[in-house]
């Protein structure tokens, strides 16, 4: 006969167990979806994640949509195909502006830079003058307002003056540059990491453009964009994802096997080739973003209004610190 007291001790031990199983079932089927540029930087990144297996360990599933530019990461999580992208937090500030509220998270500090021939007829900035420079992007891309605000600041004349500027795609403009059609171009890091393994200078990185308009510290422009109605319902997924993008950083900060390993993706043509991604790749790893980094944002979106963001301005965009997931 069955002993009444084993009986609610045995079916107290079921609940228990039953309750634990679903737990662990729930945490091991975190699941978020991420848009990535395909070869992009973050495809190395959500690579080397699984390959180490990072996201199981932190009970993550990571499905990854797959996007042809950069510009449709965003047009994907406006619309719901995607719950993380990257992006940068300009274009985050101005969507938070008009209503949809969204977080960043930094994902690179890397910048771009203005590549030149080694031992050619530029050697320092103000000999661009008369120049023929090629711009990855448009008119209003971020780098070449902030570079029209340094060149006013420090030669007192505008670089779209004194300069014949072309702009286009970074990998067009690269062949531009090595067929002797551009005298400069000013390029994205990974464009300038793959122009420097071919000999070609750096004549000015944003960074130090930055440093000079008087941004201290330089903030990473892009990161992780996501709704704040998403984390509401998956903020242990979103803290797990953070995490793994961490350790996955500390592995190809500290490995170059990890890099050599990623080389179907990157596609390198030399040896040195790799070697310089992967330095401009670690240089941009960020640290956790903090109040410093907030009032260092907050100094860089009045630079941009003050050098001609009109896209800023005419949201009549309003500086945030909510966007920004502060850990430290």
């Amino acid at each position: 006969m069955i002993d009444r007291r084993e009986l609610l001790l045995g079916t107290a031990a079921a609940l228990a167990l039953s309750r634990f199983s679903w737990v662990s079932s729930a945490q091991a089927t975190q699941t978020l979806k991420v848009a990535s540029v395909k070869f992009g930087s973050l495809s190395w990144l959500l690579d080397t994640v699984r390959d180490k297996q990072i996201d199981k360990a932190n009970s993550l599933q990571l499905d990854t949509l797959e996007v042809a530019t950069n510009q449709a990461g965003p047009i994907a999580l406006l619309a719901g195909g995607a719950e993380i992208i990257v992006s940068d937090w300009t274009w985050a500030m101005r969507q938070r502006g008009m209503g949809v509220k969204l977080k960043f998270a930094p994902f690179s500090s890397a910048l771009g830079a203005i590549m030149v021939p080694a031992g050619g007829k530029v050697e320092k900035f103000e000999d661009l003058a008369g120049k023929k420079l090629g711009v990855a992007g448009s008119s209003i891309d971020k780098s070449w307002l902030l570079l029209r605000g340094y060149s006013r600041k420090t030669l007192g004349k505008d670089i779209a003056d004194i300069t014949t500027p072309t702009f286009g795609t970074a990998p067009l403009l690269s062949e531009e540059l090595r067929s002797g059609r551009l005298d400069g171009v000013l390029n994205f890091w990974t464009y300038a990491a793959r122009l420097s393994s071919e000999g070609y200078v750096e004549l000015l990185r944003m960074d130090s453009v930055l440093k000079d308009l008087g941004v201290s510290p330089v903030p990473p422009m892009v990161g992780f964009v996501w709704k704040e109605e998403t984390e509401k319902v998956k903020g242990p997924a979103i803290a797990a994802f953070l995490k793994s993008m961490q350790q996955g950083n500390q592995i190809l900060q500290q490995s170059d096997e990890a890099w050599e390993r990623l080389r179907p993706l990157i596609k390198p043509t030399s040896d040195g080739e790799l070697n310089s991604i992967a330095q401009f790749y670690r240089s941009g790893i960020p640290t956790p973003w903090g109040r410093p980094e907030t009032e260092a944002a907050q100094k860089l979106m009045s630079v941009l209004i003050d050098v001609g963001d009109q896209e800023l301005v005419g949201h009549g965009t309003q500086f945030d610190a909510e966007l920004f997931h502060v850990t430290s």
